[in-house]
C-alpha cells in the first residue's frame, strides 16, 4: 500500500483517502507466507507496540484531519510533542500533534506516486534547540491484518 494509492478526491470541507487498489483481506492464505519463510519464530504486532508505548495512537485527532486509517506516533516523537519549551508558554499538546498530523495530512496529498513512505518539515519546538525545523518520517506500512497503518517519527525511529 502507498500514499499514491489512499490518494482519493478532495472536496471542500473534507478530505478522502481511498483505497485506490483493493486488498482482500478476507483471504488469509494470500498473506500466509510461511510456506515460503517458514514458520514465524517471533512476531511484535502493532496492537503490542501500542500497548507498550512504543507507539501512541493518535487516529482519532488524525480522522479530524482527514486520515482514513489508523494513525500513530512513535513514543520518541510523542515524548517531545508533550515537552513544550519554557519560551513557548502558549503551546499545548494537542495545538503540537495537530501541526505533526496536519502538516502529514499536506504532505501526503503530494506524495510521489508509488511510494508508502516520506520526509516532511514542520516548526515543533524543542527544548534546548535552536532548530527551527523538524523532519520527520511518515510511513505507511501494514497492520495486524495487512491493513494499512501509517506511522509518524523521526528517522532513527524506523
Amino acid at each position: 500500500m502507498t500514499f499514491a494509492d489512499m490518494r482519493g478526491r478532495i472536496t471542500r470541507g473534507s478530505f478522502c483517502f481511498e483505497i485506490l487498489i483493493g486488498m482482500d483481506q478476507s483471504n488469509s492464505s494470500s498473506n500466509d507466507l510461511s510456506s515460503v519463510f517458514g514458520e514465524v519464530i517471533h512476531k511484535y504486532t502493532h496492537a503490542q507496540a501500542i500497548a507498550d508505548g512504543v507507539l501512541v495512537d493518535v487516529t482519532t485527532i488524525a480522522q479530524e484531519a482527514g486520515w482514513k486509517y489508523p494513525v500513530a506516533v512513535t513514543a520518541a516523537l510523542w515524548s517531545v510533542i508533550k515537552t513544550i519549551p519554557a519560551k513557548y508558554p502558549h503551546e499545548d499538546v494537542q495545538g503540537r500533534l495537530w501541526d505533526v498530523i496536519w502538516m502529514a495530512t499536506l504532505s501526503a496529498r503530494g506524495a510521489k506516486p508509488g511510494t508508502s513512505r516520506f520526509t516532511y518539515k514542520l516548526i515543533l519546538h524543542r527544548e534546548g534547540t535552536r532548530i527551527q525545523y523538524t523532519e520527520l518520517v511518515c510511513e505507511c506500512g501494514p497492520g495486524d491484518r495487512a491493513e494499512p497503518v501509517i506511522t509518524i517519527g523521526f528517522s532513527e525511529d524506523f
